[in-house]
Formats: C-alpha cells, structure tokens, sequence
C-alpha cells in the first residue's frame, strides 16, 4: 500500500506542476516577475536540475550538473528541450526510487548539506515541495511577468 501512496502523490504533484511547466515556451522562458527575480527559464532549468542532484542523496547518481543553484539569473538561456529532459529524467528518477525502495527504507536517515539528518521520505517530501514551490513561481511570472 505504501508504494501506491508515493506514487498517488508523485503523480498528483507532476500533474499539478504540468498546467505550469506544459505552458513554458522559448518566447516565454525569458520572463520574470520583476528584475529581482529569476526569469522562467532559469527556474525551470533549477527545478530539473535539483529534482536529478537529489538522487545523489538517496544513491542514485546522475550526470546532471548544476548551473542553477546558488547562481544568480543574469540573462543565462537554457534549451528548453533539456530543461523538459531534465524534469522528465527527475519524475522518472522518483518513480523509480519509489518502484526499488522497501517499505522500511523510508525511515532510513538520510545525510544532507540543507537540512542535516532527515528520513527518506522527508527528503523525498521537500523535493516534491521544492519542484511545486517553484511550478507555482513560473504560473506566476507566466500570468504578471514581463521581459526585462
């Protein structure tokens, strides 16, 4: 039962950030809320990569690289078809986490720079956190952004 619990919420949150991520065009991707933001997509890119650099600490690794955290958007433009490959690659990742982990494995602890010792599934709960939290700024900026 638990496995079907991940999934039904790994499916709903890939869903739910769709309505944003399906609606990011290369005409678009420029966009930011205001000159203090990152453009969509700069945080499109961060989500694919963060959503991938996170498999390191559940032990899967991944030849994706970070040009997005800790960086600031200073006009960077990133093909869009990675960004979709990424993401896609980071959904798939999940699933498969989630496909090869026994049910005991979700209480394991779990080593990170962020947030110290966490289970399993709290790493796994703020990266579905992470990849809406931010879906939610790219709707935003696709609804009030402009092109600086």
């Amino acid at each position: 039962m638990q496995k079907e619990l991940l999934l039904e919420m790994l499916a709903q949150n890939k869903l739910t950030c769709s309505y944003a991520f399906d609606r990011i065009t290369d005409e678009n991707s420029a966009l930011r809320l205001n000159r203090q933001t990152a453009s969509i997509g700069f945080i499109y890119r961060h989500i694919g990569e963060t959503m991938n650099l996170f498999g390191f600490f559940f032990g899967i690794p991944t030849d994706v690289q970070n040009s997005t955290m800790e960086q600031q958007d200073i006009g960077q433009q990133f093909d869009l078809e990675i960004s979709h490959q990424y993401v896609a690659q980071g959904y798939a990742m999940l699933k498969t986490l989630v496909a090869d982990s026994p049910d005991s494995a979700w209480l394991d602890p779990v080593h990170t720079p962020f947030f110290g010792t966490v289970s399993k599934m709290r790493l796994f709960s703020h990266v579905l956190f992470h990849t809406s939290h931010h879906a939610g700024q790219i709707s935003l900026t696709l609804a009030k952004g402009q092109f600086e």
